[in-house]
Formats: structure tokens, sequence, C-alpha cells
């Protein structure tokens, strides 16, 4: 009853979840262009989703397992549907989610079989997948009622059926962990418990099993996605795409957001992109975009490239941008391997890398 009337008020007022006001990227998130400095390893046509077992690399580009040596690209296998997660497993295994609607474990990569299949009916739109410290697997699912792929209309919607599913490799059990997030979108150990981008409400939250998820980061710019450990302790989460007032304000238009989703190409909605600038039939975001025929760097962004460096208590110490006159947007993946951060910046469909070593201390000196 008092949720009720706090959404009620907050309505009329303007506050919480009512408000369209975009938090600044300010303090650790402040603006910079050093994804448009990466360099790219390789241009591919649908990349989704990084896996390394410390020698190798493997990426998800559409149905087919890639694997990157140096600069050269082979295939290793491919699949009869897209690959939505990647995930590397002890002993050289290899964890595989297929439409979001499966997990497979393969104990090489090249196997023909998996020795262990996941097809929970529940398994809708897996996205993201993690290793944890008990031999399991941790898997997130963005919604219950759109697929992998369709995350604008489930944004649009104000869906709120993001899950977040254990996988015993002994058993072969599936345990759910946490259920009614707002598209849950990457996930990583953390303590006892395991932190989950909650995409839809810009945070991220501790989820511990028999307890409500309890939020770690909150009030982000940006739609948070896939998390990975960084060595030295922390993580790297990466965001797919930024916040604006202008969607703010139309996902608190029902009659509006109806009237868009039904009459216009999903293409054009107002709704955050992983690109952007590639057609005049684009919305306009709220502002002068350009002046001369050149992007504003500080223009609203339809989309963005993002990735946060985290610390151990998953608190942002620096962010890597590619900003909206940049390029490489749509980060959705990233990943340390050797001295390197590998990435993927979806949007133009490349992998990037950037080294590590005084990536730190230029934001600290």
């Amino acid at each position: 009853m008092i949720a009720t009337v706090r959404e009620f008020a907050n309505r009329i007022l303007g506050r919480g979840d009512a408000t369209i006001t975009v938090p600044s990227f300010d303090g650790a998130l402040k603006p910079n262009q050093k994804l448009e400095a990466a360099e790219t390893l390789l241009t591919c046509e649908a990349p989704e989703d990084l896996a390394t077992d410390g020698r190798n690399l493997f990426i998800a580009d559409g149905a087919r397992l890639m694997r990157l040596d140096g600069r050269v690209a082979s295939e290793v296998r491919s699949f009869e549907r897209p690959i939505s997660a990647l995930c590397a497993l002890s002993g050289g295994g290899l964890a595989v989610a297929l439409g979001g609607r499966e997990v497979r474990l393969y104990s090489s990569p090249s196997d023909e079989q998996p020795h262990v299949t996941f097809a929970d009916t529940a398994f809708n739109a897996v996205n993201a997948l993690t290793l944890a410290n008990d031999n399991t697997l941790i898997a997130t699912d963005g919604s219950a009622t759109c697929g992998v792929g369709d995350w604008a209309r489930d944004l649009m919607e104000l869906n709120r059926t993001g899950r977040v599913f254990k996988l015993d490799l002994g058993s072969k059990t599936v345990t759910s962990l946490a259920q009614g997030l707002g598209h849950a979108f990457g996930a990583c150990v953390h303590g006892n418990g395991v932190l989950v981008s909650e995409s839809w409400r810009h945070r991220l939250v501790l989820v511990v099993p028999g307890a409500p998820p309890r939020t770690v980061l909150a009030h982000l710019p940006v739609y948070p996605s896939r998390l990975t450990k960084a060595s030295g302790g922390g993580y790297w989460l990466t965001a797919f795409t930024a916040r604006t007032q202008l969607v703010e304000f139309v996902l608190r238009e029902p009659a509006y957001r109806r009237r868009m989703m039904a009459e216009i190409d999903p293409a054009y909605w107002v709704a955050p992109r992983l690109r952007s600038g590639i057609s005049f039939k684009e919305p306009m975001q709220g502002a002068h975009i350009k002046t001369m025929g050149v992007i504003k760097p500080w223009a609203p962004p339809r989309s963005y490239g993002l990735v946060i460096r985290l610390d151990a208590e998953g608190q942002p110490l620096y962010s890597l941008h590619s900003r909206v006159d940049g390029v490489n947007h749509g980060v959705v993946a990233a990943i340390e391997m050797g001295g390197d951060l590998v990435l993927i910046a979806k949007g133009p469909g490349r992998v990037l890398k950037l080294p590590l070593a005084g990536l730190a201390e230029e934001f600290f000196s």
C-alpha cells in the first residue's frame, strides 16, 4: 500500500522513477575519447560476446564461433542459431548460449557434441554467462517476453521480467536466483553473491540467495551490460548505450509509445541504439546535433560507447568513452587478455584492443 501511494506521488511530482532527468557524465565518468584510440583487431558481421582461456580469444560472431590468433581469425565452428553469450570453463571447455534459449557446455570448443545441455523452458533471452566459484554457471536472462535481440521493445514496453539463473554442472539442474529485474544483462561473482547489471533501472545489484537484490551502484547515466573481472581486483562494466532525456520522456508517455511501436519501423523509434547517424529518418534527440555538417561531441546521444572500471566494491574508478561524434559505439563485452583490454563495439562490428599499461595512471596523475 505504501509503495503504491509513493509511486502515485512520484508520478504527480515527477520524482523517483517518474523523473525524466538523466545524471551527467562527471567524476569517474567524465567523457573522453579513449575508445576511439583503440586498435581494431577484427571487423565482424555480428559480434556479440568474448571469452578467453588465457591463451585463446573466442568471439561470438552471429552463429559462428571464431578464434583470434594475433590478427588472424579462424572459424572454429558454426551453430544453427546465433550465439547470445560465451564463457570459458576450467580445463579448456566453453559454455555457449544459443538464441537466448539454450546453454551448451563443450569440453573443447571444437567438440562436435556438448557434454551438458541446459534447455530449461524458462530460458528466453540468455545474454551473459559467468563461471561461479562452486563450479556452477550464472546466466542472466534479459526478458521473459522479448527475444535476446529485441531489447528495445523490452525497454519501450517497460518490462521488468529479467531473471538470474544458476546452472549446476554436476546435477544438471537450473535454479532461479532472482526475477522481476529490469533487463538483467551481465553478471560476475562478488563475495558470496552475484553482481548483476539491471539495464532498465540503470544500476548494479547484488543478488544473494534467499534475499532481495541489493543496490550496489545506482543512478547511472547509461544502460549497463556485461561484467568481467579485472586484474588486481575489481571489474570491467560495459554500457551498450547512454540515456537521454527524450527517451526518458517517451518512456513516460504510454499513448505515444503504443502508436510509435505500432506504426513506425523499429529502426526509427525514439529509443537507444547501438549505432546512429546512418539515416536521415533517425529521430532527433532533443538538441542541435550538427554544426556545418559536424556532429557535436556534446550532443544528446542516440548511441554511445562506454566501459567503466570498477573497484572491488563495485564503485567507478575511471571510464573509457566513444562520444556522440565517435564510431566505437554499442560496447557489449570487455575482457582482459594478457596486457590488453579487448572489447566488442557492436555498433560498427569491431573487436578492439587497448593496452592496459599506463591506462589507470593517466586518469589518476
